[in-house]
């Protein structure tokens, strides 16, 4: 009732920003038309030029569709919630083309905007940039403040400049989920919890107050792991060994004590920085190494988006004659059916696989992960095309990114091999149901339920209570589903489900520990697997190919129009509009906050009820 009502409300809003928009169509494809034939902006790079690695938004493997026409608003009126998705391979291309562009001989590192990321996507980049250096040329790091991910990056950087009023925030990694269960004790929600694991803890927060003993023991070593990495990365690159890291608050207190309280002469003294700078110091030192622009206000530079739109052509060509690596992204929660890009629906990626198996200048597939899990029903809708693959003589590489964990391991377990980073996080090999009443709700409202049918198992409803009985089919369901799980994973290993299920129970692993406990092959990023598959496939000459949904002709040509950057400028120049539509985003800001916790639920569409997911695996990412 409560999802139905939201769902109205958000329905009515949704509606009334479509008319809006649809009185602007007719004007904006005009302006679209006239913008291609009179656009004559050029980005220009100087002869002496500073890339400026702006990333202001989430690194991920694949972007999430969005409607291009909200984008397009949202984009031109700065009314947009959250910043755009920025795809990790995009970053690493820009950055190893600079490397071999002479007009650009400094990276500037802007990460102020930046949000959280994992180690895996941070060190694909550090890579790239230690790569740029190797050629003689410098990345200088500049901000006002560094959070964990943001210094992961800096500490590569020839030189690590800081504002004298920020600081350094590395406080190490920790999960600390909220828990449920006396809050719907009060509003009298039943709940029929049905698992199979010691350490399948998805779903302790509706039957806890707390983290239980076993959850504590297996977070606590893969999260010691994820941060032993860290702290070896950074000291690696920086003047200081791990020693430097404060892992107590009377050591952290008693250096900010020696510095009456100043974080920035704090990061100086221990050295997490090399200088304290004002934007006005950086700016003249950049102009000293490579020139001002036409203005004379500042130094000569090129944003990240506009070097990549230089680099990246607008449309891509699948050239019909090589033979050619396939790449196919599976990313989000693994829900039952269709799902747009940057989400995991077990018909619409098992198409994807498909379309490689059956694309006779695809000789091997790259099944790239990043999920923490989801529907059963669907990751096995998945696997199988996995298998089908194989048996159509195309060798599949599993290349583990952030996460892929639970359902996201049932997929990749077909692979003839699996790849992943050390601090890619996986197993959690377990699965649960979860089923709710509200019978108790209902009558304290005054409703209740009542009637007859022709069978015993006809009377299922939220709004009654769960049968005894049928508690123990669902019970039993589960624990087939975690035999099959241990079957699965056995045939694919090459071990017996008893061997499997001593290092299973939902457990969550680090990739190194993964690694030896037979639940991967190599540890290695993705270009790492592509060469892999290229070689189980006997390429010599080959071509990367990522094989993506295609959009409507009604998507894509919205896409065309109002991803057009004149049309956006537009949108942005009328002040009426801007102020219309930001009024709009506040009111959607507020209804999908209140919403976004009901409409997750959604991806708990498993056709039994029965999922295999990692909920601790977000923690990271």
């Amino acid at each position: 009732m409560i999802a139905k009502l939201f769902k109205g409300l958000w329905a009515g809003i949704n509606f009334s920003r479509r008319l809006v928009l649809n009185f602007l169509f007719v004007l904006i494809v005009i302006l679209f038309i006239v913008s291609i034939a009179s656009d004559d902006d050029e980005i220009k790079v100087a002869d002496t030029s500073v890339l400026r690695l702006n990333l202001n938004g989430p690194i991920v493997e694949e972007k999430t569709y969005v409607d291009p026409i909200e984008a397009a608003i949202n984009d031109a009126t700065m009314g947009n919630e959250e910043p755009a998705e920025i795809l990790l391979d995009d970053i690493v291309e820009v950055i190893d083309q600079a490397t071999k562009d002479d007009r650009i001989s400094v990276i500037l590192l802007d990460l102020q905007k930046m949000p959280n990321a994992h180690l895996n996507k941070l060190k694909q980049i550090t890579q790239a940039l230690d790569r740029f250096k190797a050629t003689g040329k410098k990345v200088i790091a500049s901000g006002y403040y560094y959070s964990q991910a943001q210094y992961y990056l800096a500490a590569h950087a020839n030189e690590v400049s800081m504002h004298p009023y920020g600081g350094v925030e590395i406080q190490g990694f920790a999960m600390y989920p909220l828990y449920f269960k006396d809050a719907l004790e009060k509003l009298g929600i039943t709940q029929h919890i049905f698992r199979v694991g010691t350490f399948k803890s998805a779903v302790e927060p509706f039957i806890r107050n707390d983290m239980s003993d076993a959850a504590k023991e297996a977070n606590r070593v893969w999260l010691g792991a994820l941060w032993q990495e860290y702290k070896q990365d950074v000291a690696a690159v920086r003047p200081f060994d791990e020693t430097n890291f404060d892992e107590t608050m009377d050591i952290f207190l008693a250096k900010m004590q020696a510095v009456n309280g100043d974080s920035g002469r704090y990061a100086l003294e221990h050295q997490w920085v090399d200088s304290l700078k004002t934007n006005q110091q950086v700016r003249q030192e950049l102009i000293a190494l490579v020139g001002t622009e036409e203005t004379g206000k500042t130094f000569n530079q090129v944003s990240f988006n506009e070097y990549l739109s230089l680099i990246k052509p607008p449309i891509e060509f699948d050239n019909p004659v090589t033979e050619k690596v396939a790449v196919v992204v599976a990313r989000g929660t693994i829900s039952d059916g269709e799902r747009k890009a940057g989400e995991i629906g077990g018909d619409s990626t098992a198409a994807l696989l498909r379309k490689a198996r059956l694309d006779e200048k695809v000789k091997a597939v790259v099944l790239r992960i990043d999920s923490g899990g989801g529907s059963m029903f669907a990751s096995e809708v998945i696997r199988a095309e996995v298998l089908a693959l194989k048996a159509a003589g195309k060798p599949v590489i599993a290349s583990m990114s952030s996460v892929a964990a639970s359902g996201g391991y049932w997929i990749a377990s077909a692979a003839n091999e699996i790849w992943a980073a050390p601090s890619t996080i996986t197993g959690s090999i377990g699965v649960f149901g979860n089923f709710m009443t509200f019978e108790n709700t209902m009558a304290k409202l005054g409703v209740y339920s009542d009637g007859v049918a022709t069978t015993e198992m006809g009377g299922l409803s939220i709004a009654r209570p769960l049968d005894e009985k049928m508690a123990q089919v669902i019970q039993l369901s589960v624990e087939d589903a975690y035999q099959r799980f241990l079957e699965v994973v056995a045939q694919a290993r090459n071990m017996t489900p008893k061997q499997v299920d001593n290092i299973a129970q939902g457990r969550v692993w680090i990739a190194s520990q993964a690694q030896e406990l037979g639940l991967i092959d190599k540890l290695g990023n993705k270009q790492d697997a592509i060469k892999a598959a290229a070689e189980l496939a006997k390429l010599d000459f080959y071509e990367v190919k990522t094989i993506k949904q295609s959009l409507s002709g009604q998507e894509q040509l919205m896409q065309d129009i109002f991803g057009n950057a004149s049309v956006k400028a537009f949108i942005g120049s009328q002040s009426s509009l801007q102020n219309l539509l930001s009024n709009k985003a506040s009111i959607n800001g507020l209804v999908k906050q209140l919403t976004s916790e009901v409409e997750s639920l959604q991806d708990y569409n498993d056709p039994q009820g029965i999922y295999a997911r990692c909920l601790v695996c977000n923690v990271i990412q």
